[in-house]
Formats: structure tokens, sequence, C-alpha cells
């Protein structure tokens, strides 16, 4: 008796987090959506820029890390920009797409999470992939638009004050769900800033040890995000 109260219970909460259509039936458009999240989150935007335009594998040069700082580094400036505002849009073309299709906010920030596993963990490179800051950006510009600003001025006044990209972009990454939190939004959005937060720390493991250490470099010769 009490197994099945709880499998009951169970679907009970399944049902209404969406995760079913009106029918009870398994919300196709919602795993399809995920699993395209994920591919998008997947396109390495500077390897593939860096390829387009003739630059060397950022792979191979400076930290080896394909996020948009090393994009910077080892081929320039527009190319850097540009890897910045592409890893941004995978965040936001996945998410702002499934809000448009489906009122659900379970969906919705599984959506999210996995175009945010598909940057850190890419098909298309072996599962290396780059630390998520800016793809964490574009997602929660669509979701959460109102942390944004609170996100940003923590991440300016942090960097401003000891110099560390890494530091800001872990200190923002800790506070954002809790600026959620205290915004309003939904706490499924609260427990999401919570998971990628937890996960950008995960990728900027060296970054911390380097911290400890005394020997992460400032800003002024910061080589990745």
């Amino acid at each position: 008796m009490g197994i099945n109260k709880k499998i009951l219970d169970t679907r009970c909460w399944i049902e209404t987090n969406d995760f079913f259509d009106g029918d009870n039936r398994v919300s196709w458009e919602g795993i399809l959506l995920v699993i395209g999240g994920y591919l998008v989150g997947s396109i390495p935007t500077g390897v593939v820029l860096s390829k387009l335009f003739g630059a060397k594998d950022v792979r191979q040069e400076g930290s080896g890390n394909i996020g948009a700082t090393n994009v910077y580094r080892v081929s320039g400036a527009t190319l850097g920009i540009l890897t910045l505002l592409g890893d941004v849009a995978k965040g936001t073309i996945p998410v702002a797409l499934i809000c448009s299709l489906m009122d659900s906010e379970m969906w919705i920030a599984a959506v999210a999470l996995s175009t945010f596993l598909g940057h850190l963990f890419p098909l298309f490179l072996k599962f290396r992939g780059g630390k998520g800051v800016a793809t964490a950006l574009g997602i929660f510009l669509v979701i959460t638009p109102l942390v944004l600003p609170c996100v940003i001025v923590v991440f300016v006044l942090v960097v401003m004050k000891w110099k560390y990209v890494s530091l800001g972009s872990l200190t923002a990454s800790a506070l954002l769900p809790i600026f959620i939190c205290v915004t309003g939004y939904p706490i499924i959005y609260v427990d999401l800033g919570l998971v990628i937060g937890c996960l950008t720390f995960y990728r900027h493991w060296e970054n911390i040890k380097r911290l400890r250490e005394g020997v992460e470099k400032k800003i002024s010769k910061a080589k990745e995000f």
C-alpha cells in the first residue's frame, strides 16, 4: 500500500510539472527541444570561427580553452567578440524558442540546462568544452532578465577590486540563485541557477586552485573565462 501511494504521488508530481501533455502522453516536443538545446550548446563557436577565418586552432594555442578570451588572445579582437556573442546566442536561442512554444517552466529549465551542458561537454569536441559563463548569460537573459544587472554589477565590482576575471565569474555564479530567489522568479529557476552555479565552479576548478595558491593571473594578463 505504501509503495503504491509513493508511485501515485510521483506520477502526480510529474504530471503537474508538465512532463506530460493534456492526454497524459510524454511531451515529445519537450524532449526534442532538450536534445536540440544540447546540440546547439555543443557548437564550439570559437573553433568554428577560427576555422572559417583561417585562424589558429585555439585548442592548440594559448590556454587551450575554446572561450572568447583565449580566442581574443590567439586570433584577435574581432574573433574574440564574435565568439563571445556566439556563445551568448547559444544560450539565448534554444531557451527563447521553447519559451515561445511551451508554457512550462519545467521544460524551459530542462532545455536551458541541456544547452548549458552542451557547451560544457560538447558532442562535437569529445565532450571537452568551455566554462559556460557566456552561455549562462544568454540563458538567464531570456528567463530571468531582472537578475542580469545584479550579476553583472557583482562581476564588474569584484574584477575591478581584485583584478581576477575568474573570481568575478565565481562570485556572480554563487550569488545567481540568491538573486533569482529574491527577485521572485519561480523556484525551478532558482534550482537551475544553483545547478549552473555548481557546474561553473566545477569547470573553474583549476582557476580556484590557482586563486588559493596565489598564482592566478590578474585581469591585465587574464587568459580565459
